[in-house]
């Protein structure tokens, strides 16, 4: 996209939104049994009353902050997105706005533009056909267990985990995925991310730390790896190593759902192909902007701005909030804040 012309549209936007506008899954919790509440109703905090969520459901969603529903997106659907992920790489299409990312192992090599080269998709809301993935009815039911009616694409990715060159910069350090969002509350934020083949911990599977999605946002930085470490995995150093961690091991079609403040990461992939997933992240569009600036999240506005310049010709005095409205996508109900 010419970058006068990106700067251009932000602007125009910006101005429409004015101040203030903005296949039947099977449950599967995957890290064993919810702690026992008796038989008293639990206080539900952090998953809106909804007849699609058992109550085991919520109750393990309340006190883990994430929860995996089996087989839920259809085949013939992630081949649809598998396919358009490789047109994008060998760059038949070439969606606006859309960042392209290579791991930082091979960011500077000579290379045939193919899917090998891709490590990630983000901000794929301009792509129809991966955008589907984000207006699903199979995907859409359960997230409005967790924002409500009124639900807004927020963040997109294709994520393609290369075989790692040895240096382990596949991984993606442990971190709050919060750190990236200038809105709150953060219990009307979740994120759905689908595996598009088996995921294990041999191709870098999610590793999850539950319960800590109870806990606050904290501090994140680049964390200090021999290897490298790629453009926006931040981490966090203050956590309990010794938290239990959770390995989600999936099936392809199995989808995750999991709270903005989990703290997750992935590790490296030790295998020879290439480990794929599509996710969004949804918000309740009643959710209002927060200013980051003095926040441990400013550091992170002012990279992602400086990066919006150079790709699109963004004007570099952008708010993060700015960059939210302008790609943000309603998928349901009404745009209100966001």
């Amino acid at each position: 996209m010419n970058p006068s012309r990106a700067g251009a549209r932000l602007r125009t936007v910006l101005g429409h939104l004015g101040p203030r506008m903005a296949g039947a899954g099977v449950a599967h919790p995957t890290s064993g049994a919810v702690s026992p509440n008796g038989f008293q109703p639990p206080q539900f905090q952090y998953t809106r009353d909804n007849n699609d969520l058992s109550l085991g459901q919520r109750q393990f969603y309340e006190e883990n902050g994430f929860l995996v529903i089996k087989n839920l997106v259809s085949d013939a659907d992630i081949k649809r997105f598998r396919s358009e992920f490789e047109r994008i790489c060998q760059g038949e299409v070439k969606p606006e706005q859309m960042m392209i990312m290579r791991d930082v192992s091979i960011a500077k090599s000579e290379y045939v533009p193919s899917e090998k080269t891709v490590s990630k998709v983000q901000d794929f809301q301009e792509d129809k056909e991966l955008f589907r993935y984000c207006a699903l009815p199979e995907i859409l039911k359960y997230v409005e267990c967790f924002t409500g009616p009124n639900i807004m694409a927020v963040h997109t990715m294709l994520i393609n985990k290369p075989p790692d060159s040895g240096k382990k910069t596949s991984r993606h350090p442990l971190h709050q995925d919060l750190h990236y969002f200038p809105f709150r509350p953060s219990n009307n934020i979740v994120c759905a991310w689908t595996a598009m083949e088996h995921i294990d911990e041999n191709n870098g599977c999610l590793c999850v730390l539950p319960g800590t999605h109870k806990g606050h946002l904290k501090p994140h930085g680049y964390p200090k790896w021999e290897g490298g470490v790629n453009i926006m995995f931040y981490g966090i150093q203050d956590y309990d190593e010794n938290s239990p961690r959770v390995h989600l091991v999936m099936e392809k079609g199995d989808t995750v759902f999991f709270h903005p403040l989990l703290i997750h990461g992935s590790g490296w992939n030790k295998t020879q192909g290439y480990r794929k997933a599509i996710s969004c992240h949804f918000a309740s569009s009643e959710c209002h902007y927060i200013d980051v600036k003095g926040t441990s999240q400013e550091t992170f506005e002012r990279e992602v701005m400086e990066i919006a310049n150079k790709l699109h010709g963004i004007p570099k005095d952008t708010t993060l909030r700015d960059l939210y409205r302008f790609r943000g996508r309603l998928v349901k109900g009404k745009r209100i804040n966001l």
